[in-house]
């Protein structure tokens, strides 16, 4: 990706600041390596436990200096502040109940920010930082990262050129299989904030990775979803959590549409994949595979398109780190949500437009839908399966 002239004017890096995340959390190190792939970002300041010795030495050992490794997220807001080199973003991926309070702080501190999913537990919170971010004009992402694969780029601008025509299916899953046993917490040996309702939300299997095969159908269709029919629960004996969603869907056109989402799937590993099906045609991505894109035009030959390769389009091409012919994976993905983020915070601070197509990373809007999203196939299947509602009201 080469230096963009925007960025460039600004003369520096972006700082960032975390929160949450610690040496031995997967998403911490991934958050922080994605910031740092294409030297946007600097990370310089966190609070990287919620215990406040912890936390100032988890943040030198992750090489952060010993003066910007905060106690608290309360002590680096107000330092940061008052620092003429204070952060410019606050990256956020704690329990899923502190997200609100976060962002809000964040946001009333002049900062952009980057939350990891679900946005909120509650859809009046989420409203209310929509209607933060929009007043303040601030850069928000919700960290639905895979939208940032070059190849799901791709599929999305592939739809908006009209080359399926109308959509008229999509089917979508992510089949995970971490859950399929009881785990430990949940047998009284230690904790798990991902059991707790009070923290992680209503619904595990929604907030946690429902909400990403939400984003994932609404971003390659450029449909919302429209209504939902939902069968949600448990089906792994003596959890208390839901671990399995399997619901219709019909999107704002008419078109209809499949979710299958578990974390209970015995020998299952990742399993996200998304089918979308047209009048002239359709198109397959999986995250297994993420470098290719399936294309099957009706009455001609499928294809097989792989990033990187000749005759893509530019939203993909700008999402393209690593010649063909080298795989990209995971945390590419994910530094294209933060490659996007410094691209239009650097706009903002310096006045002038971003590329239009460095806004399309999913912003405080469609975290606000997931939560929407999360409340109604919650009611749906309360009604067993009950079409309801799910378009958000701004």
């Amino acid at each position: 990706m080469a230096t963009n002239p925007v960025f460039a004017a600004l003369g520096r890096r972006l700082r960032l600041g975390v929160i949450g995340g610690g040496p031995d959390s997967f998403i911490g190190i991934v958050h922080r390596s994605a910031a740092r792939l294409e030297e946007r970002f600097d990370v310089v300041a966190g609070v990287l436990s919620s215990d406040p010795e912890r936390s100032r030495a988890a943040g030198q050992s992750v090489g952060l200096d010993a003066s910007r490794s905060y106690g608290t997220a309360e002590e680096m807001l107000e330092q940061e502040s008052g620092r003429p080199d204070g952060i410019d973003v606050l990256a956020i991926m704690t329990p899923n109940e502190s997200h609100f309070r976060l962002c809000s702080a964040a946001l009333d501190r002049g900062l952009d920010v980057v939350c990891e999913k679900p946005l909120c537990n509650r859809l009046d919170e989420a409203l209310d930082l929509v209607r933060r971010v929009e007043k303040s004009g601030q850069v928000f992402c919700a960290a639905f990262a895979y939208t940032g694969y070059p190849m799901v780029r791709q599929a999305r601008a592939m739809v908006g050129s009209g080359v399926l025509g109308e959509i008229r299916m999509v089917q979508v899953e992510y089949v995970q299989g971490h859950l399929a046993r009881l785990t430990e917490s949940e047998q009284g040996k230690g904790q798990n904030w991902h059991m707790d309702t009070a923290i992680a939300g209503p619904s595990l299997i929604l907030g946690d990775i429902g909400t990403h095969a939400h984003h994932l159908a609404a971003f390659v269709t450029q449909q919302q979803v429209a209504r939902v029919g939902a069968d949600l629960g448990t089906v792994v004996p003596g959890r208390h959590v839901d671990d399995y969603v399997g619901l219709l869907m019909r999107l704002e056109n008419g078109a209809r549409g499949i979710m299958w989402v578990t974390q209970a799937a015995a020998g299952a590993e990742h399993g996200l994949r998304i089918r979308v099906i047209g009048e002239y045609g359709a198109l397959e991505w999986q995250q297994e595979h993420p470098n290719q894109l399936h294309y099957a035009p009706l009455d001609r030959p499928a294809q097989v398109l792989s990033r990187g390769g000749p005759g893509l389009e530019a939203a993909a091409i700008r999402a393209t780190h690593i010649a063909i012919g080298h795989p990209e994976g995971f945390r590419e993905a994910f530094a294209n949500l933060y490659c996007d983020v410094a691209e239009a915070t650097v706009a903002r601070l310096i006045g002038q437009p971003a590329d239009p197509l460095a806004l399309d990373f999913p912003n405080v809007v469609d975290g606000a839908r997931g939560v929407k999203f999360v409340e109604a196939a919650i009611a749906s299947s309360r009604a067993d399966g009950a079409w309801t509602d799910c378009i958000l009201e701004l």
